[in-house]
């Protein structure tokens, strides 16, 4: 538990990051409250058959546009189109209720439903595209993706049952109007974060796709998160095979058992929390693929009551830790100017895989029967695990890409004109800095030997002992050396502690040769604080 308080308090620590968890809690609420209401809703209306066409008639149009919907993020300031994200799910949510509470025909309904769960599939990538940029180091950018893993896995449970107790006093438009209001907090919440720039100047989705086409670790990793998401969706309906025709617990054993996967989730919290600073994450991909399989093999060879609701618990523990992982190492992967396409692209596919894995169990029960669909769907992810070994191996002895350096030094305006191959060696080429609070970190005088790139904290700039200026995350120093080749031209002290890159004379001075605005915006630089200097001296 100890190591579980260390991971949120890195996470809440980060005033943005804390923001962006705080609404991602109120999206997941949403999520699955509006998903069981409309269920419900069509249900009652025309029975198992209804609620299943409504569940694919909002699941196939989220496939469709969740990969283009998804380039929004690389176009345009992810922490923008966050925020446009949550505008537009609101909206959408806000119609539906009144729909609903208004009495309009079904089809109206069903087909605003659409669009709100269409809208949906902004969200994940444009956080997947911020997030990088927000962390302060890589251990914290792990720290956030379990968080996240955390936050869905307790939404799991508490949201059923926050939709249930609204269905209770209410009725389906009611679940709809309260979980608009959620989305408008959660777009209230991440106003204020500013995060990174654009990481791309077009919308072009189709190299998203070649990157799938192309990039083996990619298309891997992809597909891996995809047949978790078919599994997934399996359980809707195995939880009613297991509680009426496997355990004799009656429909309302259903719901039981799926509370007993949700809390095997947040039990998952352990397991996601130890994965933090860690290099390698397939044995954890691995440990929770086995633990998702045993525990239904185990349940479907011998099911009974006593062992159920424990067995499922174990299961969702293991499919957190595999969400995690999978998510973090795609996030290694994928090129920084893709990340939300890359994103979308997996969004896509999960809605997809969940209308798939919604079909595959009354398949295995009519082929099989209800033990054999029980081990069925629990072989999903360890076979899945077991065709990708040696390749999941390679990805992660490779999946060294420095995502949080790279985000940090887009938001430089020096390094912004740079393309994502030269951003990517000069990140490799950055060294961690700590500095104490009172410490300085270049003196007046000094011959210089590095650029300096600021990822947290405060520091002062000062010549002949008066001040300059104040610096924070995102800000640089010590170009002046660099590029004039003199000594340093002042002093730069951290006022609180702080987390400092720097990057040796040679890269930068290449950085910047290599492309004629980067060389420009340096000038700039140069040239006004310089400026700056001289008028602090003037008589």
């Amino acid at each position: 538990m100890r190591r579980v308080a260390g991971v949120a308090r890195s996470v809440f620590g980060n005033p943005d990051l804390r923001r962006v968890e705080l609404a991602f809690t109120c999206f997941n609420a949403a999520e699955w409250g509006v998903w069981i209401a409309m269920l419900v809703y069509a249900y009652e209306r025309g029975g198992a058959t209804e609620a299943g066409i409504v569940a694919v008639v909002q699941l196939v149009p989220a496939a469709v546009f969740a990969p283009f919907g998804a380039s929004l993020a690389d176009r345009l300031a992810p922490s923008r189109v966050l925020v446009l994200a949550y505008g537009v799910q609101a909206t959408a949510l806000a119609a539906t209720a009144v729909s609903l509470l208004a009495g309009a025909p079904a089809p109206l309904s069903y087909a605003l439903a659409a669009v709100a769960a269409t809208a949906v599939t902004l969200t994940r990538p444009a956080q997947a595209a911020l997030v990088p940029g927000l962390a302060r180091t890589p251990e914290e950018l792990t720290a956030a993706n379990v968080v996240s893993g955390w936050i869905e896995s307790v939404s799991l449970v508490v949201a059923p049952a926050l939709a249930g107790v609204l269905l209770a006093v209410g009725s389906p438009g009611v679940v709809f109007a309260v979980m608009a209001g959620l989305s408008v907090l959660g777009g209230i919440v991440v106003l204020p974060v500013a995060g990174p720039p654009a990481a791309a100047g077009e919308a072009d989705t189709m190299r998203a796709l070649r990157l799938v086409r192309e990039v083996p670790e990619a298309r891997l990793l992809l597909g891996l998160l995809a047949a978790e998401s078919i599994a997934i969706g399996a359980l809707d309906v195995l939880y009613v095979v297991l509680a009426i025709s496997l355990l004799e617990l009656g429909g309302s054993g259903a719901g039981y058992l799926n509370a007993a996967f949700g809390a095997g989730g947040v039990i998952g919290v352990v397991a996601t929390a130890a994965l933090v600073g860690r290099r390698h994450l397939t044995p954890a991909l691995a440990a929770g693929g086995l633990a998702w399989g045993g525990a239904f093999l185990v349940l479907g060879a011998d099911p009974r009551t006593a062992t159920a609701f424990a067995l499922l618990a174990v299961a969702g523990a293991g499919r957190t830790v595999v969400d995690v992982a999978g998510r973090t190492l795609l996030q290694r992967i994928a090129p920084v100017d893709l990340l939300a396409r890359v994103f979308g692209l997996l969004e896509g596919l999960s809605m997809a895989a969940l209308a798939i894995g919604s079909l595959l169990t009354p398949l295995l029960v009519g082929l099989a029967g209800g033990k054999a669909a029980v081990i069925g769907v629990g072989a999903v992810l360890p076979v899945a695990l077991l065709l990708a070994g040696p390749r999941l191996l390679a990805i992660d002895r490779r999946a060294t890409v420095p995502v949080v350096e790279l985000s940090l030094l887009r938001t430089l305006p020096l390094f912004a004109p740079l393309g994502p191959p030269q951003l990517e060696s000069l990140a490799r080429s950055l060294e961690p800095v700590v500095a104490p609070a009172g410490e300085a970190v270049i003196r007046e005088g000094e011959r210089g030997d590095h650029f300096y790139a600021i990822a947290d904290g405060e520091l002062e700039v000062t010549r002949g002992g008066r001040h300059l200026s104040t610096l924070h995350r995102g800000d640089g120093f010590g170009e002046i050396a660099l590029l004039r080749d003199v000594p340093r031209t002042a002093t730069v002290t951290a006022r609180t502690a702080a987390r400092l890159y720097a990057l040796g004379r040679g890269p930068f001075l290449a950085a910047v040769a290599a492309h004629p605005r980067a060389g420009e915006e340096a000038e700039r630089m140069v040239g006004e604080r310089l400026a700056a200097q001289q008028a602090t001296i003037a008589p």
